[in-house]
């Protein structure tokens, strides 16, 4: 892990379409400003790891669910 000291109006590249400011510093609350390109997904930590799971949870076949399918094919008649 890269630590950095930034002051207020400070910024931070990362790669050639990534910044990073820092927009106010209050005890310890920091507000950042991010510009990146529409792309370039950014999100808190909490809701990326909520994406994550609720994607990989939705990628799990259910067996009932694989099975009903497979018997509606079976029932379909082809079209001509």
């Amino acid at each position: 892990m890269l630590v950095l000291t930034r002051r207020t109006g400070d910024s931070i590249r990362i790669g050639d379409e990534v910044t990073v400011t820092v927009l106010d510093i209050r005890g310890d609350v920091v507000r950042l400003g991010i510009q990146a390109p529409r792309s370039v997904a950014v999100h808190r930590d909490e809701v990326y790891r909520e994406l994550r799971r609720a994607n990989e949870e939705a990628a799990v076949t259910d067996d009932t669910v694989a099975a009903g399918l497979s018997a509606i094919l079976r029932q379909a008649k082809p079209r001509n």
